[in-house]
């Protein structure tokens, strides 16, 4: 097994449609065919149009930003992992920071939603990171470490090869301020090595872990070179075709 390079765009609430299919539109006719794995992660209302545009570019996959816990049933507003594979998605994005915090989302709910989304045949982009708190009293690597074991140390070694960690210091998100190289390392490290000490030295080897905070063209490259880390999980820059297609060619 070997672990992929990821560029993830994570739109967040932005783009309408007519925004949105332009922007995929972009992306999609600007991108050279790489090893590079290029996934957009969109608001619902764009995924099945989208789906259409990207269907015959084999390095560009959909992926949605959450997901019920539940298979179906009475919960108004909420998206089923079966309505969003039914729509082409390939990944759900889970466990973001902003979920996190604005939707009290915890590592056991997260847990659920993991395994709902592995059940329908998708992979799941697990979030993962810490407050500027938490890093300022160095208690970070016990913080994702503590996230990691709860919402991932369930599943079983063929569960976890179809898994996609993000690291993501919530201090860094839409700050302007990213980790150094060395302490994205470090954490994407750290991260790997609790999968090896779980999953096995295999396992490890072939999981992707994405960093997320700030990404932008001018530091993908830096980030992207360090050994652990495979990628990055985009916002603000995934809004912009130019520069969301640079990042991707920075490995």
């Amino acid at each position: 097994m070997e672990r992929k390079l990821i560029a993830a765009g994570n739109w967040k609430m932005n783009m309408d449609y007519n925004e949105g299919r332009d922007l995929a539109q972009a992306v999609a006719s600007g991108l050279q065919p790489s090893d590079v794995l290029v996934i957009m992660g969109t608001p619902y209302v764009h995924l099945k149009n989208i789906s259409g545009i990207i269907k015959d570019i084999s390095n560009i996959k959909l992926a949605a930003q959450n997901c019920h816990q539940e298979e179906n049933g009475a919960y108004t507003g909420e998206i089923s992992a079966a309505m969003l594979k039914s729509c082409g998605v390939d990944f759900v994005i889970l466990g973001h920071s902003e979920r996190r915090e604005y939707f009290g989302e915890a590592d056991e709910l997260i847990a659920k939603k993991i395994d709902i989304v592995l059940k329908y045949g998708m992979q799941p982009i697990y979030c993962c990171g810490e407050k500027l708190e938490v890093r300022e009293a160095g208690k970070h690597e016990e913080l994702v470490g503590e996230q990691v074991k709860t919402a991932l140390y369930h599943l079983t070694k063929e569960q976890m090869q179809r898994v996609v960690i993000a690291y993501e210091p919530v201090w860094a998100i839409g700050t302007g301020k990213t980790a150094t190289p060395q302490q994205a390392q470090d954490m994407h490290e750290y991260i790997r090595s609790l999968i090896r000490k779980k999953f096995g030295q295999e396992v490890a080897d072939a999981t992707t872990i994405l960093y997320g905070g700030s990404v932008k063209p001018d530091n993908a490259q830096e980030l992207f070179s360090q050994p652990d880390v495979d990628g990055g999980l985009v916002g603000g820059a995934s809004l912009k075709a130019k520069d969301f297609l640079a990042i991707a060619s920075s490995f």
